[in-house]
């Protein structure tokens, strides 16, 4: 029995050309196509070929595709929200709670706190600082400020681990849901509310820091697994709380 091999369509070949240009940045975050007309020279096909390409890119969030006279196709760089939508589409189907993937983040992201610390370099103690001093220590009034830094914060942690991996992981798992309907989560953790609970988060963010800088790792992995977590916790200890919601 012969085996059946599928040969691509021209506008799929098309994208794949584009695709791997625009992901070894050889096209850049804004930069323009080239008009149809040359693309189709290029390409030796036809307009709806093109268009058929331009159409699995943008789907992709690769491209933004504007008709008219001043119109064109603009480049997009590959982000972690456009790897999280597909991903959270899987786990909305799955019936799966904002507690699991919250867990799963605290999973992922309290073993990069003891990389940091373990490493404790002296540039990512000065940016972790930094951070702090812009307001993810607490000193933040409001809880949406608050939120900003404290998401900062995170990012920056997760960054300076070094593991892109890791960190293209926790961004999408922080892009589903901070987009999840009915979330009150912000920053990473659970929205503390109101002043007292804002300073007491403020100051495990900056007790993590002085671990870092005294190379505790597994004080800061610790320390950091119990601050992930404590919004995880089911209601009362029996609802499993609420699903992910990502199209309202």
């Amino acid at each position: 029995m012969g085996v059946h091999v599928r040969v691509p369509k021209a506008g799929e070949l098309i994208a794949n050309h584009l695709r791997r240009q625009i992901v070894r940045g050889q096209l850049r975050e804004g930069d323009a196509l080239p008009p149809e007309n040359d693309l189709m020279k290029q390409f030796k096909v036809s307009r709806p070929t093109l268009r058929e390409a331009f159409r699995v890119l943008e789907h992709e969030g690769l491209i933004t595709v504007h008709r008219g006279a001043r119109g064109g196709a603009r480049v997009h760089l590959p982000d972690a929200g456009a790897a999280a939508r597909y991903m959270g589409h899987v786990l909305e189907y799955r019936g799966t709670t904002i507690a699991d993937v919250l867990q799963a983040r605290a999973d992922i992201e309290a073993p990069c706190a003891r990389m940091v610390a373990e490493r404790r370099a002296d540039d990512d103690l000065a940016r972790l600082r930094e951070c702090l001093a812009a307001g993810a220590d607490g000193s933040v009034d409001d809880a949406a400020g608050w939120g900003r830094a404290s998401t900062a914060f995170h990012e920056l942690l997760v960054d300076l681990s070094g593991n892109q991996t890791l960190a293209l992981c926790c961004g999408m798992l922080r892009h589903l849901v901070e987009r999840s309907s009915g979330s009150d989560v912000r920053g990473g953790c659970s929205a503390p509310a109101g002043g007292r609970a804002l300073r007491a988060a403020g100051q495990t963010h900056s007790r993590l820091v002085e671990l870092i800088a005294a190379g505790d790792g597994e004080g800061a992995e610790t320390l950091w697994a119990q601050h992930l977590v404590e919004g995880v916790k089911p209601v009362n200890g029996k609802s499993p709380g609420p699903v992910l919601d990502l199209l309202g």
